[in-house]
C-alpha cells in the first residue's frame, strides 16, 4: 500500500514497533535454560524476539508480529493463494494476483534442496493419499540452507518480507515513523482529520487527507473502537496445533518449515517445527534434532472479539470436531514415520492469522470500502477477510490492497 501510493500521495507510515530484530542466541544455549523453569509464560518470548507479541486467552496463545515488516518478519514465506471467500462475494483479484506473480520472488525451487527427511515425509503423504503440494515460498531458494529458522528470523536472506517494499517506498520519499503507537483517528462530518497515537512515551498526532489502518486482525478493531466505529463479533484466527513425537536424528529442525501443504476439509497440514512449544510446553523436552512435528492449521468459525481489554476467542464445539479429526490424521502420520502412537505428544494450540472483524461483503465487492467507515478512510488488513482461510494469508492480503489501493488513487 505505502509502495503503490507513495508519488501520488506524500505517504507516511506509523509503525508502533522497531526495526526487526532476527532471533541472535543459539538455539540450543536457549534450549539448555528450558530445564531451570525460567521459560514458563509465552508471553516472555518477546524478551529474546522482540518484535514477536504474544497474547493469552482462555485457552489459545495469540502470536503478532510489531515491527516494521510486520508478521510476515516471522512468518514462513507461504505465498499462497487462497481468495475462494472473495469470489463468492463478486471480488476478483485475478489481475492483482498476477502483478504479484511478476513482481516478487515467489517459487518452488526449494524443493530441488530438500533434505531426505522433508522427501520421505512428502511421499508418506503421498501414500495416504493426503495429496501434498509443494508450498510456493517468498524466497531465493538457492540462498536458503535448511537452518529452520524461517519463523524467528532468516539469516541468510533467502526468505522475503515486506520490509522490502517499506524500503522501496522510503527511497521513492515515503516517511517512516518507528515507535508511534496509534491509539485513535480525529473524525468529524465524515472524515478523518488526524491519527493520533504515542511516540516514544508522547501524545502526538498527524493531520491526513487518507488513511489506511492496516495494524492487523487485533490491531486495526482496537484502533476503531477507540476512534467510536464498532466492529463485529466475527474474529476468526486460524488456530495451530503440532503434533508430535520422538525420532532419534530425524532434524526436522534443519529443514524449511512448512515445505509442503495438504489442503483437507477444514484445516491443512504440513511439517513444522513449533519453536513456542519447543521452549514454553513442558511435554516438548526432547532435544530438537529428535523431535518431528506435524502442523495442523485450522479454518476455524467466525465466532469471537477484540478490544482494547481482551481478546475473546476459544475453539467452539465444530471447530473441536474438525481438530480433533486432524490430529487423528497427523498421529496416523506419525506412525507411518516411525513414531508410536503412546508417545506421541501435542504443541501449544495458538493462532497467527486474526482477522475478520469488519468482513467484506457482496454491498462492497465494487468499492472494498465499508460504508460505516468515514470516506477517507480505508482498512488494508485481515479485519476485511469474510472468512477463515485455515491458509496462509500473505499473498492474498496483499492482492487485495493492490485493489485498494488503486480505488485510493
Amino acid at each position: 500500500m505505502a509502495k503503490s501510493l507513495q508519488g501520488r500521495f506524500q505517504v507516511t507510515v506509523l509503525e508502533e514497533g522497531k526495526e526487526f530484530k532476527p532471533f541472535s542466541l543459539p538455539v540450543k544455549k536457549m534450549a539448555s535454560l528450558r530445564k531451570t523453569g525460567v521459560f514458563f509464560d509465552e508471553r516472555l518470548i518477546r524478551a529474546v524476539l522482540p518484535n514477536m507479541l504474544v497474547e493469552k486467552t482462555s485457552d489459545m496463545v495469540m502470536v503478532r508480529g510489531i515491527g516494521v515488516g510486520g508478521t510476515t518478519t516471522l512468518a514462513t514465506g507461504n505465498a499462497v493463494r487462497y481468495d475462494g471467500a472473495l469470489k463468492e462475494i463478486g471480488i476478483n483479484l485475478d489481475e492483482e494476483f498476477e502483478e504479484l506473480y511478476k513482481e516478487l520472488p515467489i517459487t518452488t525451487d526449494h524443493q530441488k534442496h530438500w533434505t531426505s527427511t522433508t522427501r520421505d515425509m512428502f511421499d508418506i503423504f503421498k501414500e495416504m493419499d493426503l495429496d501434498p503440494i509443494v508450498t510456493p515460498k517468498f524466497m531465493n531458494a538457492a540462498k536458503c540452507v535448511e537452518c529452520g529458522h524461517c519463523a524467528i528470523g532468516c539469516p541468510t536472506g533467502a526468505k522475503w518480507d515486506t520490509r522490502k517494499l517499506i524500503e522501496e517506498a522510503v527511497s521513492n520519499g515515503a516517511e517512516l515513523v518507528t515507535g508511534f503507537k496509534v491509539t485513535d483517528l480525529e473524525i468529524s462530518n465524515g472524515s478523518v482529520r488526524a491519527v493520533h497515537g504515542r511516540h516514544n512515551g508522547r501524545r502526538a498526532t498527524y493531520k491526513s487527507d487518507v488513511v489506511v489502518l492496516a495494524a492487523g486482525g487485533l490491531g486495526t478493531p482496537v484502533i476503531l473502537e477507540n476512534s467510536g466505529i464498532e466492529c463485529q463479533k466475527s474474529l476468526f484466527v486460524d488456530p495451530v496445533l503440532c503434533v508430535a513425537g520422538p525420532l532419534e536424528g530425524f532434524r526436522q529442525d534443519r529443514q524449511l518449515l512448512m515445505p509442503f501443504i495438504s489442503q483437507q476439509d477444514g484445516y491443512i497440514l504440513s511439517p513444522y517445527m513449533d519453536y513456542l512449544s519447543y521452549f514454553f510446553n513442558k511435554d516438548w523436552r526432547l532435544p530438537m534434532e529428535n523431535i518431528v512435528s506435524i502442523m495442523i492449521k485450522l479454518s476455524d468459525e467466525e465466532v469471537g472479539s477484540v478490544n482494547r481489554r481482551r481478546i475473546d476467542k476459544s475453539l467452539t464445539a465444530a471447530d473441536k470436531i474438525k481438530m480433533d479429526e486432524a490430529v487423528e490424521k497427523s498421529r496416523e502420520i506419525l506412525e507411518r514415520i516411525g513414531v508410536q502412537r503412546k508417545d506421541q505428544f501435542l504443541g501449544t494450540l495458538n493462532a497467527g492469522h486474526p482477522g475478520g472483524m469488519l468482513p467484506l461483503t457482496n454491498k462492497e465487492k465494487d468499492t472494498l470500502h465499508n460504508p460505516f467507515l468515514p470516506d477517507n478512510l480505508y482498512i488494508s488488513d485481515a479485519t476485511l477477510l469474510p472468512k477463515s482461510m485455515g491458509n496462509p494469508p500473505i499473498l492474498t492480503i496483499m492482492a487485495l490492497a493492490k485493489n485498494i489501493s488503486s480505488k485510493i488513487k
